[in-house]
């Protein structure tokens, strides 16, 4: 099974890889299976079932707004996060959605199900329904979110959790034993390693491009977080601290960065501040999921800021090293909060940061 880096580390929405970014996905890749099929003209009413802890905690995730965002055609990489809400709540007032922007359909607050159960094979599942103008069935697929973004349908999930990607590598690994024997070996930094296998999809440059991209979201998401004041929504009336720990940082004596916990300061504040974006519903990257997305972003902040001979190159190491790592992960376990909860997403994400800046660093990874 071959996982780019570009599958892990992905432009996205909050709250959750899971329950927003991963639903959005799978609507969008319903609507836009009927339009292939050519059934799009057939269907006059759409419904969508929400399971699981889709169906448990989906409203506070926002995966009603994330599973009409992905009907009307919209990806989570591109979406503006400003206009989901307001589109949202236009499709419930109205009754009508304009399935891929095309096709005028029925959808109503009745045509969202919550359903408790749990779908066979995941517990983050939803199940896509088209009907025509008699109550007949055009189409009919379910859907899991199963981490990071990730989604599969029932074939693939009762293969694998990920469509298996064939494509050959040189320079295999799928335990982290193999990886550290792999570079020893070679003569290799992992980073080098997650480069050569990269290359078998795309050029290096544009490989470099991409990362410094998603590296250019996280530092945005970072300010972001940083410069904006208010309360998140949700109805718990949780104000933003990240504003107000970044001023009394940036006001505190130039000297004070000898203390070695005024590291954890900085980088607590660029955790929470992209947390916080995360919360609202702003554009972050999956790192690996949304859950933990502050962490990746916050180190690589810390990196930019304040070590010296930091440069473009360290940044490409630095992610090319994490997602090896994520990698992992995902090969070998689970990166969905339903299944493993929160502290397990961060453990993930620890893993990854620290790898990361151990590669920077010229430190060995076994080493951290």
């Amino acid at each position: 099974m071959a996982i780019s880096v570009f599958d892990l580390f992905s432009l996205g929405i909050g709250p959750s890889s899971s329950h927003t970014v991963g639903p959005m996905r799978a609507t969008l890749r319903f609507a836009r299976g009927l339009a292939d099929d050519g059934q799009l003209d057939s269907v006059d009413r759409v419904q969508v079932e929400l399971y699981g802890s889709l169906a448990a905690t989906g409203r506070g995730h926002g995966t009603p707004q994330a599973v009409v965002t992905g009907l009307l055609g919209e990806e989570p990489e591109t979406v503006d996060p400003g206009s989901i809400e307001e589109r949202y709540r236009g499709v419930l007032e109205t009754g009508r959605l304009s399935l891929l922007g095309e096709r005028d359909v029925d959808f109503g607050e009745r045509d969202l199900v919550f359903k408790r159960k749990v779908l066979p094979f995941h517990a983050n599942g939803l199940k896509c329904l088209a009907l025509d103008g008699r109550g007949n069935l055009v189409r009919e697929r379910s859907y899991y979110s199963v981490g990071g973004g990730f989604v599969v349908n029932d074939d693939e999930a009762s293969t694998d959790r990920i469509v298996e990607d064939q494509t050959e590598h040189p320079y295999p690994f799928d335990t982290g034993e193999e990886l550290l024997a792999l570079c020893r070996r070679e003569g290799l930094a992992i980073w080098q390693v997650m480069m050569e296998n990269e290359k078998v999809w795309r050029p290096e440059p544009e490989i470099r491009r991409g990362l410094l991209e998603l590296a250019q979201a996280m530092r945005d998401c970072v300010r972001a977080g940083c410069t904006t004041e208010g309360t998140l929504p949700g109805g718990l009336e949780v104000k933003r601290r990240a504003s107000r720990l970044y001023r009394e940082l940036v006001e505190r004596p130039e000297d004070s960065l000898r203390d070695p916990l005024a590291v954890l300061d900085w980088v607590s504040c660029f955790a929470i501040a992209v947390n916080e974006e995360n919360a609202a519903g702003g554009r972050v990257v999956t790192a690996p999921t949304n859950g933990a997305a502050g962490i990746v972003p916050a180190v690589l902040e810390y990196y930019r800021r304040f070590i010296t001979g930091a440069d473009d190159d360290g940044i490409v190491h630095f992610l090319l090293t994490a997602g090896a790592i994520a990698i992992l992960f995902k090969k070998g376990a689970s990166i969905s909060g339903a299944e493993v909860g929160c502290q397990g997403e961060v453990g993930v994400a620890c893993s990854m940061a620290a790898g990361g800046l151990a590669e920077v660093a010229g430190l060995s990874v076994e080493q951290v």
